[in-house]
């Protein structure tokens, strides 16, 4: 054995103890923080599976069914309006080949009558609100509920803007700064350093690589917010990719990287909110291997489009392990 390998070997197994324990143990090196909320189930595009998308009729409904996070999308209309919208071009949601930056808010167009729902291809939202919201509107309506507004575009405007209107509703600490792109979050934390911020994908898989590295407990992790996909709904109801072996080995692969209990778990414990993005119509089969699946994630809390489904979906969930409770009492007794 070469004479290097003699402190080689101790060493990297001294490495590996050390991550290992303080993965386990993060608190050792880095105090607790506590969020100013905790949300356990989200409204994608503030409920876009009921009714239509980024509405204030879609934001009342999944409050209505318990939902304690709204997930916005923000543009910029052409007279500086911040408006709700997750699309730049209006085309699939009024059918006006238009941007919202091409036009003053007053002129923007009605949603149509029905839209197709994310991650759920084939089936329609339908609603009586069909107009288009400003961010100022749905600050006014629900002053306390948290929110997740995300910035697509680097667009140093919007993200001024949008920072202003935190501050003056006095919600910094309640409202999220989102955004896939590093390059938008450092204007964001700029404009406002003072609200929570997520993962953009590339801190993400940053995240992820820390993590495989045995690195991530000894690495400062300012984001409070880690939201990504939830794998199992590729291939079901989400098809990133045309060819579905391709989208089936993307969901095996993405499983088996994210889905890891000491990384959630470390994560936790440090202050960070797990949220993967799901969709009840692909949970919802009365099979205990989705049962069990929706239990654990709906103890890291979920984001969904379709708040009735997945409220239902807890009770049902609570009712079966209750009944499973009972059974192992009576046998016990």
């Amino acid at each position: 054995m070469s004479p290097m390998l003699y402190y080689a070997l101790p060493a990297l197994g001294g490495y590996i103890l050390l991550s290992i324990f303080f993965l386990r143990r993060p608190r050792l090196l880095h105090p607790a923080c506590a969020p100013a909320f905790c949300a356990r189930l989200a409204a994608h595009r503030g409920g876009s599976g009921e009714r239509l998308e980024s509405t204030l009729e879609a934001m009342e409904n999944s409050l209505a069914q318990r939902a304690d996070l709204l997930e916005l999308d923000c543009q910029l209309t052409r007279d500086g309006v911040v408006v709700v919208s997750h699309d730049q071009n209006l085309s699939r949601q009024s059918g006006l080949n238009r941007d919202v930056g091409s036009l003053d808010f007053e002129d923007l167009p009605l949603y149509k009558e029905e839209l197709e729902v994310y991650f759920s291809p084939g089936r329609f939202a339908h609603g009586a609100d069909r107009c288009m919201v400003r961010l100022e509107d749905v600050f006014q309506r629900f002053p306390q509920t948290p929110m997740s507004v995300e910035v697509k575009a680097e667009n140093e405007e919007l993200v001024h803007k949008i920072a202003g209107l935190v501050q003056r509703f006095g919600r910094s600490d309640i409202t999220i700064w989102a955004s896939e792109k590093s390059s938008v979050m450092k204007m964001c934390k700029a404009a406002n350093p003072e609200m929570p911020r997520a993962f953009t994908m590339g801190r993400g898989l940053r995240l992820l690589l820390l993590y495989y590295l045995g690195l991530l407990p000894f690495v400062p992790i300012p984001e409070r917010f880690f939201m990504c996909f939830l794998p199992s709904i590729i291939n079901r109801t989400y098809f990133p990719f045309s060819c579905s072996g391709l989208n089936q080995l993307v969901a095996v692969v993405l499983k088996w990287a994210i889905m890891r209990k000491s990384l959630i778990r470390h994560l936790k414990e440090r202050g960070v909110q797990v949220r993967p993005w799901a969709t009840p119509l692909a949970a919802w089969t009365p099979c205990a291997r989705h049962w069990g699946r929706a239990s654990h994630l709906l103890g890291l809390g979920l984001s969904s489009h379709k708040m009735s489904r997945i409220v239902s979906y807890t009770r049902l969930v609570l009712r079966k392990g209750f009944m499973m409770m009972m059974m192992v009492m009576i046998a016990t007794y």
